[in-house]
């Protein structure tokens, strides 16, 4: 195993221990600003264990899509996981197109928890799953534009050499595309993650509740799995922002690596403080501000055509 593959490795196996923390680091960074002591940092690790460690309980009218939703939805993240260049490396398991197979892979992951949730029958459980498919089809669209403008300025649909291709920052339209981008890319990353003010992930009034109300039938080693996914999904997303913010290389792979985990930690303190000092919009507010949304990634894309010539 070459030096660069076996820090791709290094990244991964980083990414699936750490993304718990992520969730902890915010959860820490809201107290801190509340003037609370709040929950430990590893808190999350802990609720994760606890709960693979209980039984579950099932209800009995229910078929295999419940059972099977919480597995398909942890599998699905950790295989978009593997198409990431950890530490600036190409990963091993890149190809021409995978940007696709790394869109659709978290578009079946959401579409396995609608299905295991509306298994069980619960109008509670069937409202969640309408928003939340409604919501999410509105925000895949800012995704694709994203992932259309990464493709345009890299001149490449495969995710990695996207997400690591440098960029001339000397030109001022790049710049502001790319930092437009991310900003959408981040707005993606709430909005995917069920995080305030799309919705509140430790909210427990069900007619206001989104992804939380696909998941109240869940108990035990299932809702372990939902979570430590949902952790992954996160960190997946925050590194998405954060190799479109930092795409060049510094030199060493290992600062990269540094660099890359201490950002999207910071990304999590930055969610943190969102959620502090923002209430969550109104739902009648929610499709008007992600097609806005959608149109800010459009232009994106368009001044990266405009400025096509500037690019590598």
């Amino acid at each position: 195993m070459n030096n660069n593959l076996y820090l791709w490795w290094t990244g991964l196996i980083a990414a699936l221990l750490l993304a718990p923390l992520l969730t902890g680091i915010i959860n820490k960074t809201k107290a801190i600003l509340v003037g609370r002591r709040g929950p430990k940092l590893l808190q999350p690790y802990y609720n994760i264990i606890k709960l693979l460690r209980k039984g579950c309980v099932r209800t009995t009218t229910s078929c295999g899509l419940l059972a099977s939703g919480p597995l398909i939805t942890l599998a699905t993240v950790m295989v978009a996981m593997l198409f990431l260049p950890y530490a600036n490396q190409i990963s091993p398991f890149a190809f021409t197109g995978d940007v696709f197979l790394f869109a659709y892979l978290l578009g079946l992951g959401r579409f396995a928890l609608v299905l295991g949730a509306m298994d069980t029958g619960s109008s509670f459980e069937g409202m969640g799953s309408s928003r939340e498919v409604q919501f999410a089809a509105l925000a895949e669209g800012s995704l694709f534009a994203v992932l259309g403008f990464l493709a345009t300025a890299s001149r490449s649909v495969d995710l990695s050499n996207m997400l690591t291709c440098p960029l001339p920052a000397q030109v001022p339209t790049v710049v502001a595309a790319v930092t437009l981008a991310a900003g959408i890319a981040f707005i993606v990353l709430l909005v995917e993650n069920c995080r305030v003010p799309f919705d509140d992930p430790e909210t427990h009034l069900e007619l206001t509740m989104i992804h939380e109300a696909m998941v109240l039938d869940y108990s035990g080693p299932d809702l372990g799995f939902i979570v430590y996914g949902s952790c992954l999904k996160l960190w997946l997303m925050a590194a998405f922002v954060m190799l479109m913010l930092i795409p060049g290389d510094f030199g060493s792979p290992g600062l990269m690596m540094v660099l890359h985990i201490l950002g999207i930690l910071l990304i999590g303190v930055v969610i943190g403080i969102i959620e502090s000092i923002t209430a969550r919009f109104r739902f009648l507010k929610l499709p008007q501000f992600l097609l806005g949304s959608l149109g800010a990634a459009l232009i994106a894309l368009a001044l990266t055509i405009l400025t096509g010539r500037h690019l590598p």
